[in-house]
């Protein structure tokens, strides 16, 4: 039995312009909260976007179906945020879109992004080492297997679970010491 959300390239059309549509309706949300998860940056998260589903275009009668789609994106997001960022991720401060373009009205998109930005549990994740937070991102935030996460980023399988072990036990002192967490 597969998990839910699981879906393979046989789910998909075979013509690359229709999967490219079906790929965009099932995972761009995912793929653009993974960008911006990467960069900080709303803008620069929807040109990854781009980005990478162009490359899917690209690449999706060479893709085998060896992973599921999501895994497969989601591989191709992180590969295209390093590209863009290099070391630079996390350094920068993100763009806020209300100040470059005052009176302009915030899409639904926008929104999420600015929640997810600014969520408790995040602030205390973006604290955390690189390869720690790309763990409990992809882990919780994009539902990824610890086997899946591996594959996305080229990592062994126990290291990731390694980097899940000691990012749980990191955030849970730093929330910790905030007085975050409730003892119950």
């Amino acid at each position: 039995m597969k998990p839910a959300g699981q879906r393979h390239k046989q789910d998909f059309a075979k013509e690359p312009a229709q999967a490219l549509e079906q790929l965009m309706d099932a995972f761009g949300a995912n793929v653009l909260r993974t960008a911006f998860f990467y960069t900080g940056d709303a803008y620069l998260a929807e040109d990854i976007s781009q980005e990478v589903f162009l490359r899917a275009y690209r690449s999706w009668s060479a893709f085998r179906g060896d992973s599921a789609v999501k895994t497969w994106l989601t591989t191709i997001t992180v590969n295209v945020c390093h590209d863009k960022m290099g070391v630079r991720m996390f350094t920068e401060q993100p763009t806020e879109p209300g100040k470059l373009e005052l009176g302009r009205t915030i899409s639904v998109e926008e929104e999420a992004l600015e929640r997810l930005k600014k969520s408790e549990v995040l602030q205390h994740v973006l604290r955390l080492p690189l390869p720690y937070q790309e763990a409990l991102y992809l882990y919780y935030y994009a539902d990824l297997s610890t086997r899946e996460i591996a594959e996305a980023t080229n990592t062994p399988e126990g290291t990731v679970r390694n980097r899940l072990h000691r990012a749980r036990e990191m955030l849970a002192r730093d929330m910790g010491k905030e007085g975050t967490l409730h003892d119950g």
